[in-house]
């Protein structure tokens, strides 16, 4: 079922989030220092590209509250604001609502992407 999810969902919101964290990923890897954001920037839109059957775990410390909070600022704000559109727009019928939701996983993830681990469930 998640492979026929992940299939319908690369169509209609995949694609544009996944693009989203990519080009954010060749961004922050165009400088040196920001090859440790690019890196999670390529992690996130592996999951963007097909999040059923995915799952997110949140924690980390310091230096991951840092490393959201200047994310936040550069990056953080125009993707989950995308991914929470997408999710409002699919949520509006009842047979978007399963896509819906995971737009707004995916908005929540673009706020604090640092300390986030993906899993298989």
């Amino acid at each position: 079922m998640s492979c026929l999810g992940n299939l319908i969902w690369f169509l209609f919101a995949g694609l544009w989030q996944g693009m989203a964290w990519t080009i954010a990923g060749v961004l922050w890897t165009l400088t040196v220092v920001g090859i440790p954001i690019g890196q999670q920037c390529f992690k996130f839109a592996s999951l963007s590209f097909s999040p059923f059957g995915r799952e997110v775990l949140y924690g980390g410390g310091a230096v991951s509250f840092l490393l959201n909070l200047i994310w936040l600022m550069v990056s953080g704000l125009p993707i989950a604001l995308t991914a929470a559109t997408n999710g409002l727009v699919l949520c509006c019928t009842v047979v978007g609502i399963p896509w819906g939701l995971q737009c707004f996983k995916l908005a929540k993830l673009a706020l604090m992407p640092f300390g986030a681990d993906v899993i298989h469930s």
